[in-house]
């Protein structure tokens, strides 16, 4: 059969079909004895809540991330809100939050009573800097919400000593970069989600350690506040009945936690596969004009949750209604910046209206397919149809 051409005559790849964003059902399939066998062991161990998938996993968790304590929850949603419960903030009280980034990071600060401070990202990195995160502390400034975007971490050396010189508690975002390691200019290597005072992620299905429904994760290094998390997480209560402080109902439960233990072992090898093929898409997407690949950091390896792409010359969204047509899905994250979202409107500190590079890049940014399951062929599809757009 003839290589198909396209209008201007270059050689055509023939369509690949069924391409997905996040493939989990061939990624099932790579373990699916294994995953049917736990799920099946704890039902009919009756242990749903709390039962020895969840300390299995806990345990496994703390030893992946070097945390002293994990505290496993319902979503990654719980995990921030529950981390700012127990840091003990007074409504009023400012929290410093990147306006590029999905709505929880956010939304769980004015939920709680408190004030977001949005504050701009790097172009680049997509990630909130320490320049930005000074420019906006005032006396009411009690912490930062560092968003670790799309699989590399921020760089945390700088926020750290920033937080250190105004007494400020750092509650990481890690939903999108578990795995990810960043490096100090002493050589010391750490995970995201301990760098800061409380690490926070998801393992909602599509992350890079993804459960089979809802599910998320708290840890920190400091027992006190461990503990102070375990009590907000189980109704305010240590002693069942005693409630010493308002808290809310959040847990992992045992079956999601099974399908967790089938995964984390594999989760180093998800994160590989996935920066095989963000090496496949930037060796091919390199050179083309108004086409920005992601930047990786030096200091932190990139576990690429998500693979964006900047479009520059308002073209963005004519190339996702393109790949459409292909066949090939795109997610576009953030269309919105958070600050002209309806439900912030009044409630951020600074009342902002426009910040440069998360307007640019709300307008710019497009996420190719990234997961661990590729075959090549599915990768050139997908670059060969990005390249004939432009």
């Amino acid at each position: 059969m003839a290589t198909p051409t396209a209008k201007d005559g270059s050689a055509q790849l023939p369509p690949v079909t069924n391409i997905q964003m996040v493939d989990l059902k061939a990624q099932y399939a790579a373990m699916q004895d294994e995953v049917d066998k736990a799920i099946i062991d704890v039902v009919r161990s009756g242990a749903f809540i709390n039962g020895p998938a969840v300390k299995q996993f806990q345990a496994g968790l703390e030893d992946f991330l070097g945390a002293k304590h994990v505290i496993p929850c319902a979503n990654g949603t719980d995990a921030l809100q529950i981390a700012l419960m127990a840091l003990g903030l007074e409504p009023g009280d400012e929290v410093i939050v990147p306006a590029f980034t999905y709505v929880a990071s956010a939304e769980i600060i004015a939920l709680l009573r408190l004030s977001p401070v949005m504050v701009d990202v790097d172009p680049r990195t997509f990630n909130v800097r320490a320049e930005d995160i000074e420019a906006a502390i005032t006396p009411k400034t009690k912490a930062i919400i560092p968003v670790h975007m799309f699989g590399q971490s921020c760089d945390m050396e700088p926020i750290i000593a920033l937080a250190k010189t105004h007494g400020l508690h750092i509650v990481e975002d890690n939903a999108q970069s578990i795995g990810a390691i960043y490096t100090f200019s002493d050589g010391r290597k750490v995970r995201t989600g301990a760098l800061g005072d409380i690490g926070c992620t998801s393992f909602y299905p599509s992350k890079n350690l993804g459960a089979y429904g809802d599910g998320g994760a708290i840890n920190t290094n400091t027992t006190a506040l461990a503990d102070q998390i375990r009590k907000v997480a189980n109704h305010g209560q240590n002693r069942r009945y005693y409630h010493e402080v308002v808290g809310c109902n959040s847990r992992l439960d045992s079956i999601q936690a099974a399908v967790l233990n089938c995964k984390l072992p594999r989760l180093e090898g998800y994160c590989d596969r996935r920066r095989m093929a963000a090496d496949y898409y930037d060796a091919n997407l390199q050179g083309i004009d108004g086409l920005l690949t992601p930047a990786r950091q030096e200091n932190s390896t990139h576990v690429f949750h998500q693979y964006t792409l900047r479009v520059d010359g308002g073209r963005r969204d004519a190339l996702q209604e393109h790949l459409k047509a292909a066949g090939v899905p795109s997610m576009i994250y953030y269309p919105v910046p958070l600050y002209d979202q309806e439900a912030f409107k009044g409630t951020a500190a600074n009342d902002i209206d426009f910040l440069p590079v998360t307007d640019l890049l709300c307008k710019e940014v497009i996420s190719l397919p990234m997961h661990s399951e590729f075959d090549e062929a599915t990768l050139a599809y997908i670059v060969e149809t990005v390249r004939r757009f432009f």
